[in-house]
């Protein structure tokens, strides 16, 4: 290490690490972070950072609902020119980190800074890496660096996850514009679930509210089953991987169930199928019925979330604002007790529904569309 490169310390087991998530969601993912016992989370634009070694690094993509992704900040230094970031970008210990048998391929961003050519930047970073470690560059290797250059600050991260860490393996059939595994996570956080009360979503497409729900309940780690690029690192050591793995991989059983309800019945089909892939089959329920139809299960109240059609999005919005009406009327006039969580792009859709919603929660971008998250206390 230099004077003016500053890396991950040589044990490996202090940097920082840049948790990503949906724009809007910064706060709600922090929530999960400290609860999962990350050190020094802060909540920043895009994300939350926190302190740690490859361990957390690893942990945070295994265990972490609400991450886009994991960066592990491997580097930073000041440049001011090209041939002072080629010059500082071989200083770096590229072989810490990095194999010289496993390809990588580098991203770059530029921003408010005298180097401003985002595709010459990276190629100099390349250049580096291939001259001083060896390592082959490919636009398709799954290792991938990530280099920002932000007021002529450049930090270097490697990209531990691969691909979007929604992609949980599980569901291999989807409706029509289903949501992210990892904003499902997110709002369920935010309407205070915590896995101890049944959920049940009326137009529950592809399932995902519904499995995801489960999955909290069960303690099963959203990345049970799916591979990471941090495996391609030399930094990687499989046994302890493994070990953290299957540590709670089994699970528990919860004492509730999940429901899913859709008028489609190609939607339930596909629900049961990956809540079948998930593990969580048994933990949920999901029949073909109407909105109208819709009734609560047995037992305690819970939680009500749903994600109905947008206007904007499947079909003419004028016709959808009797699909709410009749959503709201169900819902106040059989689920007292009951907690709701409705995802719009619309908030005169919302209101169509005539439930008391509090003030609107986060406004994130979903399929192209800003969506927002209304909520309801205990429904009388």
């Amino acid at each position: 290490m230099t004077s003016d490169t500053a890396a991950a310390d040589r044990t490996g087991t202090d940097f920082e690490i840049f948790i990503v998530t949906a724009p809007g969601l910064e706060s709600v993912l922090c929530a999960e972070v400290k609860a999962k016992g990350f050190r020094d989370a802060t909540a920043i634009k895009g994300g939350v950072t926190v302190r740690g070694g490859w361990p957390e690094v690893w942990r945070a993509n295994l265990e972490l609902r609400g991450a886009t992704r994991v960066l592990a900040r491997v580097a930073s230094f000041r440049a001011f020119h090209l041939a002072q970031l080629d010059k500082r970008a071989r200083r770096v210990p590229w072989a810490e980190f990095l194999r010289p048998d496993v390809p990588v391929r580098v991203e770059a961003s530029c921003k408010g800074s005298r180097i401003y050519h985002a595709g010459a930047t990276a190629q100099r970073i390349e250049r580096a890496i291939t001259e001083e470690l060896g390592a082959p560059i490919s636009a398709e290797a799954e290792v991938s660096i990530k280099a920002r250059i932000d007021d002529d600050l450049c930090t270097l991260s490697v990209d531990a996850s691969g691909e979007s860490l929604h992609k949980r393996g599980h569901k291999e059939e989807i409706h029509k514009a289903p949501l992210r595994e990892t904003l499902a996570a997110l709002f369920l956080h935010h309407c205070g679930y915590e896995g101890t009360e049944p959920v049940v979503d009326p137009m529950c497409g592809s399932g995902t509210f519904v499995i995801e729900a489960a999955e909290i309940a069960a303690g099963l780690h959203p990345g049970r089953t799916r591979r990471f690029a941090f495996e391609q690192l030399a930094s990687f050591d499989d046994a302890a991987w493994q070990a953290m793995r299957s540590a709670g991989s089994a699970g528990t059983a919860p004492a509730v169930r999940f429901y899913g309800s859709d008028r489609d019945g190609g939607a339930i089909a596909m629900s049961r199928a990956n809540a079948e892939r998930a593990g969580v089959v048994a933990l949920t329920d999901f029949q073909k019925h109407a909105v109208s139809d819709l009734m609560p299960p047995e037992g305690p109240p819970g939680l009500v979330i749903v994600n109905p059609p947008y206007g904007a999005r499947i079909g003419e919005k004028k016709p959808l604002f009797a699909l709410y009406g009749a959503l709201g009327q169900t819902l106040l006039s059989r689920f007292s007790g009951w907690r709701v969580g409705l995802v719009t792009n619309e908030a005169s859709l919302a209101q169509a529904t005539g439930l008391p919603f509090q003030p609107s929660g986060p406004s994130v971008s979903h399929g192209g569309l800003r969506v927002t998250l209304h909520s309801t206390a205990a429904l009388p």
